[in-house]
């Protein structure tokens, strides 16, 4: 997807659930729900997950096979069609380095009937934007000053060097969920939302896909994935 349309680039945020947590409350989310680091994909580390899991978010790193993957699916899907539901929330992503942010807001803004996402920016997005199209909810994020300051705030926190905006960042988020039975992948460089097909544990059936992604990607510890739920 070209960004040559927006002037806006961030900084990466980084995958720190700390950070990410103090982000999404400065956006207005109310309540104990958060971000948690995966630490294992075994049954029995999923075990330890809190539940309900309401989403969970994958970064990982672009590579030409991810990109053909990417333009193989792509043109699958245009040719087969899938079913996709009218409730998913979900927007394309035009700023560079914004994925992080994006996969939060798809995972805020597809569970606000468990979430409450309060009375500040978080709130006033999804109400401007839900009726829009994905094309039309990226532009106006792009316009959007809030978002950018809030984001600006918290990329620069964490324990990992803060990289300049405009590198060439090969590290992605994207977040899965679960929405009328099906399983989701939201990925703002997508043209559309995935429907991974039915689905009745969706930390399971992420981790399946997860592992995929790891299988691809033997020799990198750059993988990692975080869950969000209820915190204690």
């Amino acid at each position: 997807m070209s960004y040559s349309e927006t002037k806006s680039i961030w900084h990466p945020l980084e995958s720190n659930p700390e950070v990410m947590n103090e982000y999404i409350h400065k956006l207005g989310v109310t309540g104990n729900w958060g971000f948690s680091d995966l630490w294992g994909l075994d049954d029995e580390a999923l075990m330890f997950v809190s539940q309900p899991c309401l989403a969970v978010l994958l970064l990982f790193p672009i590579t030409e096979e991810s990109e053909n993957l990417t333009k193989n699916e792509n043109e699958r899907i245009k040719k087969e069609g899938q079913t996709v539901s009218k409730d998913i929330y979900f927007s394309n992503q035009t700023i560079p380095n914004a994925c992080g942010t994006m996969a939060i807001l798809h995972a805020l803004l597809n569970n606000t009937e468990l979430v409450d996402i309060g009375d500040g920016i978080l709130k006033k997005i999804y109400q401007d934007t839900k009726e829009l199209s994905p094309m039309d909810k990226a532009k106006y994020l792009e316009q959007s000053k809030d978002l950018a300051n809030v984001h600006s705030e918290y990329s620069i926190k964490g324990q990992t060097t803060v990289t300049e905006a405009d590198d060439n960042v090969d590290l992605h988020f994207i977040c899965f969920i679960q929405k009328n039975g099906d399983l989701y992948e939201l990925d703002g460089r997508k043209e559309f939302p995935i429907n991974h097909g039915k689905c009745d544990d969706l930390l399971k059936g992420a981790v399946n896909i997860i592992k995929d992604v790891i299988s691809r990607n033997p020799n990198t510890n750059e993988i990692t994935a975080q869950v969000f739920v209820p915190l204690d």
